[in-house]
């Protein structure tokens, strides 16, 4: 059974934020596929189920907005000890806002939490991103 990440985009400030910093942060497996990576202190315990479809979910501003899908987990060596290497696609997908509080590193999010991918047809690039976000905490996005 899947399950997904949850985690706090920490200083980025919109959708096209993250999607500028990934961009200029991608790297290349050994295969030339593209990849982007987030280093976190822990390795998931429920790795095979994450390894099993599973996504990161981006929380921005107060709202999970994005997700990336997870290919796989390393362990990396730092100064500090071993931590986790979570690689992923670089296709970034977007999600319908969902409201989340502030937590500190990821936690686990079920399947049946998860909210939609937003369809390409759905999307509101052309509304400045603060009315588009007070449309989603009103609930009319």
């Amino acid at each position: 059974m899947t399950v997904h990440i949850l985690k706090l985009c920490v200083g980025i400030d919109s959708i096209e934020h993250l999607i500028e910093v990934r961009r200029g942060r991608e790297q290349q497996l050994p295969d030339g596929t593209p990849y982007n990576f987030h280093i976190t202190r822990f390795r998931p315990k429920r790795a095979a189920e994450i390894l099993d479809g599973g996504s990161i979910y981006w929380i921005i501003r107060g709202f999970v907005q994005l997700r990336q899908r997870i290919i796989a987990l390393e362990p990396i060596e730092t100064d500090n000890g071993t931590k986790c290497k979570i690689i992923m696609d670089t296709k970034i997908f977007r999600t319908e806002g969902q409201p989340r509080r502030p937590h500190q590193g990821w936690r686990y999010l079920e399947t049946s939490d998860v909210p939609r991918d937003i369809a390409e047809s759905e999307k509101t690039d052309d509304m400045p991103e603060e009315i588009s976000r007070t449309l989603r905490e009103m609930g009319l996005l």
